[in-house]
């Protein structure tokens, strides 16, 4: 092992390891700050230890471009800015920050302070400016009025010249206030080192004391003078700063000493001493072990680690260095045999870690120690790729779900809605995909999470809405009834059963189309049509969401138009109708859709009906009689309510003799004496049942074979049913018709009958009064069925229909 006597805790000899110099600037005026206008000379300074045989060129900067190269080492210069330089063989040198100002008053100092400098501050006003009296102001406190120099002089700079100082001044009316100038007071040189090394030309026992400091480059012309002390005795005092002295091994020591030494500027003005130290045999470093805290081989981003490095035997000093692969992370001289190093872990952290150590006889480097470094997951990002620009069912969307950092492997997962999908471990750690084919259940909330067993980490959520393409709709019309019918305001309904809102409805008849509807929410929607007989056709609609548009079934609609009223005409075979000819009743609506059920009328008696299935109009054939006189009505009906035509009369000519006298004579005998009016009351009395029976086959009433004895229009199956009887006798008034009406038995009924009804009719004739008084009539074989029953309008009932016939109105007047 080698020993070497040195002293303790000391850096190599000063010079031997000294770095490339680097260029200084000095000014000249030695101001910072200047008027506009102003020009300041700079000089670039090169330690002449390092200047080339040749001429040098050197390079000026302003800010970060090269303002000029130039053989000398002076530029005169007037504008602000930040200038540099540098030589081929010198490092750039420290930024000097130059000022042109165009105020009225300015404070100049000098651009660096250090200790034991004498330092002036001028005050300068602008030429035009005549200041009365100028103060200068350290920290915002007067310090000092100046004189008519402006100047204010530190002789000796020191710590407590620091500050902040400017100054102010004034004219009549106004004043003055500089810029503001920092004054930091620098280290001319550190507290000096003492080290000791063999002497290399000399025998092992002498050692050599070097006394060692540094100036800063802008002082590098100061004249330092050292001072060696043993045990507090001055040994050697001059301008070197090393000292040779024998090894204290040789004897000539009889006791440990102390050593120290001490550097001072010429004018003794900065003095400044070393520690104290003791010689003692140097012992060469050992390899150092180098740890890591905590002693893992994986840590995570973000955490610290601390690097140990430590030797077990060698001198101190030890100047320790950190390494990560080849790259140095840092430098540490302790006294002490470990150094520790604290990084903050990033990504870029894993690798392999070694350290040295050095004590002056060479470094010495340890193992190397891998260090990974696992990052946790960050918050992923979830993309949902869908082919279109939406969502749409049965398409296949890719869920990408991706952490940008993270140390694989990353386990990734999907959840809609909460609920856990499917999960990929990619074994880069990359993004990863998965795919779903879309329902309309799939609309939700989507996420995912990445998880590299440092804590899962989940992305922001992202909705879907799985947009559903319109179902076929159905279309339903709707119309008050059970038919449509002109006029009807019909109701158009489309619906989709399924769709993703909004829907638009569009309605089409016979393909053209009618209007549209959107429903917001889906569902359906209507359309509204009046209808006219031109809407009968086909009906379809269309549901659109954008998904393509899809059209319901065609819905045929046939609008039923009411029967008009109708027209009927009378045909017979001559310009006179007579008994016995054949008369054709021709019924037509000339609107009205089919089928049209067609009625004829005789007096408000029904004769018949006819259905025409295709429309147009209806004929009803009749043989005349002299019972056919009156009047002739006809209804169409197709099931839209009956419209009844005007009535049309009907005069039958050429009555027989034997019929047309007895009724001639008795109207004439009637309008002269008392006995016509019992001929009116027998008229009456025989008009009376016919009206009641309505139009007859019964062969009682033809002419021929009718009994002379009887009023030839009796209906006698009408008294045989005893069926009530009802006439509008007094349709203008509201007298009572009968006061009695009586159920008689068939063996009388002939005389019961006419005595009966005369009766009637004489007592309670509302024109006339009472004319007579009969006996009142007694027949055991009868009962009283109605007593008193007023006169009502009109009423007819048949065993054949019970359909209540149209009442014709008068020519130019419509049923109601």
């Amino acid at each position: 092992m080698l020993l070497w006597v040195s002293v303790l805790v000391l850096a190599p000899v000063s010079g031997q390891f000294e770095a490339v110099p680097k260029a200084v600037i000095s000014l000249h005026p030695p101001w910072t700050v200047f008027f506009k206008g102003d020009a300041v000379t700079l000089t670039c300074h090169v330690s002449h230890i390092y200047t080339a045989k040749n001429r040098e060129l050197y390079q000026w900067y302003l800010g970060t471009e090269i303002l000029r190269e130039i053989p000398g080492n002076t530029l005169k210069v007037q504008n602000s800015g930040e200038y540099k330089c540098q030589t081929q063989n010198s490092l750039l040198s420290d930024g000097v920050t130059l000022i042109f100002s165009t105020a009225k008053l300015i404070l100049q100092a000098p651009p660096s302070v250090f200790e034991g400098d004498s330092v002036t501050l001028k005050c300068q006003a602008n030429v035009d400016l005549a200041l009365k009296n100028k103060s200068l102001y350290k920290n915002g406190k007067m310090l000092k009025i100046l004189d008519e120099s402006s100047s204010f002089h530190i002789q000796q700079a020191g710590l407590k010249d620091n500050g902040e100082y400017h100054c102010a001044g004034s004219e009549i009316n106004c004043s003055f206030s500089s810029n503001r100038i920092k004054i930091q007071v620098q280290e001319l040189f550190p507290h000096p080192v003492l080290r000791s090394r063999p002497s290399w030309t000399t025998s092992g026992n002498q050692l050599t004391l070097i006394c060692e400091t540094q100036l800063p480059p802008q002082k590098s012309d100061v004249q330092l003078q050292f001072r060696f002390f043993k045990d507090g005795q001055i040994v050697e005092e001059g301008s070197k700063n090393f000292l040779k002295i024998w090894n204290p091994s040789s004897g000539m020591n009889k006791g440990p000493s102390y050593y120290w030494c001490e550097a001072h500027t010429v004018t003794s003005n900065v003095c400044k001493k070393s520690q104290k130290s003791q010689i003692h045999v140097e012992v060469p470093v050992s390899r150092p072990v180098l740890t890591l805290s905590p002693p893992r081989a994986q840590a995570l981003e973000g955490h610290r680690v601390t690097l140990h490095c430590e030797t077990r035997r060698g001198s101190t000093p030890i100047l320790y260095q950190f390494y990560h692969g080849d790259v140095l992370l840092k430098s540490s001289s302790t006294h002490t045999a470990r150094a520790s190093f604290s990084i903050t872990l990033t990504a870029e952290s894993s690798g392999k870690y070694s350290c040295t150590a050095n004590n002056g006889f060479g470094p010495q480097r340890s193992d190397t120690r891998s260090l990974s470094v696992t990052v946790p997951a960050s918050r992923p990002i979830l993309t949902l790729r869908v082919p279109g620009t939406r969502a749409v069912v049965g398409d296949v969307m890719e869920l990408h779900c991706e952490a940008h950092k993270g140390s694989p492997p990353i386990l990734y997962r999907f959840y809609h809605d909460n609920v856990f999908l499917r999960s990929s471990r990619p074994p880069s750690g990359r993004g990863t995909s998965f795919n779903l084919s879309l329902t309309p259940e799939h609309s939700g909330s989507y996420a995912c999470e990445a998880d590299n067993g440092q804590g899962a980490q989940r992305s922001d959520t992202a909705s879907l809405r799985v947009t559903v393409p319109a179902s076929r709709p159905v279309l339903t019309l709707r119309v008050p009834g059970t038919q449509a019918v002109v006029g009807d305001v019909m109701e158009l309904h489309c619906e989709a059963h399924r769709g993703s809102p909004p829907i638009l409805y569009r309605f089409y008849y016979d393909d053209v189309f009618l209007g549209s509807s959107s429903a917001a929410s889906g569902g359906r929607a209507s359309f509204n049509l009046s209808l006219t007989p031109e809407h009968s056709g086909s009906y379809a609609c269309e549901a659109d969401n954008g998904l393509g548009a899809q059209r319901s079934e065609v819905v045929p609609l046939n609008v039923t138009v009411p029967a008009s009223r109708p027209i009927l005409t009378l045909r017979a075979p001559g310009a006179q109708a007579f008994p016995g000819d054949v008369m054709e009743l021709h019924c037509e609506a000339h609107r009205g859709s089919p089928p049209i059920l067609y009625r004829f009328y005789h007096d408000n008696v029904i004769l018949g009906s006819s259905s025409v299935p295709s429309g147009g109009g209806a004929s009803f054939n009749l043989s005349l009689t002299e019972e056919h006189t009156g009047n002739y009505s006809c209804e169409a009906d197709n099931g839209l309510g009956a419209q009844c035509s005007e009535a049309v009369t009907l005069s039958i000519s050429g009555l027989t003799g034997s019929r047309l006298g007895p009724v001639a004579t008795g109207v004439a005998g009637g309008l002269f004496g008392m006995g016509g009016l019992a001929v009116v009351a027998l008229l009456l009395y025989c008009r009376l049942p016919r009206k009641a029976g309505g139009r007859t086959s019964d062969p009682s009433r033809n002419p021929s074979n009718s009994d002379p004895q009887e009023p030839t229009y009796y209906n006698v199956p009408g008294w045989i049913e005893l069926q009530p009887v009802y006439s509008n006798v007094n349709p203008k008034g509201g007298d009572v018709v009968y006061s009695e009406v009586r159920r008689i038995q068939e063996g009388n009924k002939h005389a019961v009958a006419s005595d009966s009804s005369l009766r009637l009719l004489w007592t309670y004739l509302p024109s006339h009064g009472p004319i007579a008084s009969p006996q009142p009539y007694s027949a055991q074989d009868s009962s009283v069925i109605y007593s008193q029953v007023k006169a009502e309008s009109f009423l007819t009932s048949t065993a054949e229909s019970a359909h209540t016939p149209c009442t014709p109105s008068n020519p130019g007047g419509q049923r109601h």
